[in-house]
């Protein structure tokens, strides 16, 4: 009998689909979202994006066994203390489509069998303060990160980049998308994160 899945199961489908399809009225648009270090997703969007009143997020499609998601937007400017969500969706994505930004808060959603309250999906990311050093670290040592990659990902990444980690694991960028790799364990804080990434091949001082 197949398990019913849980909330950490769809917030960890969630952070492995950053691609989608944004519907706005009856429109459909493709989206590509990040995920805020308070669990609200950030994205570059359409003026008319924002004047809905019923957004629907779909990751990575429409498709019954994905991941459907109501949201709201509201606008914000990319400068002062909000500049960092825009630069984290371009270090993750590359050049904006629109010029107008957006955060979106997650009223509900509905992963394969289950209902689930927005806040619940919105959860803080306990990573966040330590990961830059981390990655830093990371991207230092190629060789090894490629051989994450082809161990992780299962294929191999000429020139991949670690942009972003989570509890249920981490953001590759190549070429021209992201690729996600599994934590083989929750990541719940720092020590967690530096004992995944050493038993996995790196060598990190500290930690």
């Amino acid at each position: 009998m197949q398990q019913e899945p849980t909330v950490d199961d769809a917030i960890a489908f969630l952070r492995a689909n950053l691609c989608g399809t944004l519907r706005f009225e009856s429109d459909f648009l493709p989206i590509k979202v990040v995920v805020d270090q308070d669990g609200s997703l950030i994205a570059s969007v359409m003026a008319a994006m924002l004047e809905s009143f019923d957004t629907t997020l779909y990751l990575p499609d429409e498709n019954e066994s994905g991941l459907h998601l109501g949201v709201s937007l509201e606008e914000f400017q990319p400068n002062g203390a909000n500049a960092h969500r825009c630069d984290r969706w371009q270090i993750y994505h590359g050049e904006p489509p629109d010029v107008r930004w957006a955060r979106m808060s997650i009223d509900a959603a509905r992963f394969d069998t289950i209902f689930i309250d927005g806040a619940a999906m919105m959860r803080v990311n306990p990573l966040a303060a330590c990961s830059n050093h981390v990655i830093r670290a990371v991207n230092a040592n190629r060789q090894a990160l490629r051989r994450f990659c082809a161990e992780g990902a299962g294929f191999e990444i000429a020139d991949p980049v670690l942009v972003g980690v989570d509890p249920f694991g981490f953001d590759v960028r190549r070429a021209f998308d992201i690729v996600r790799v599994e934590s083989e364990e929750l990541l719940e804080n720092e020590a967690d994160l530096c004992e995944e990434l050493r038993r996995r091949g790196f060598s990190l001082e500290g930690g």
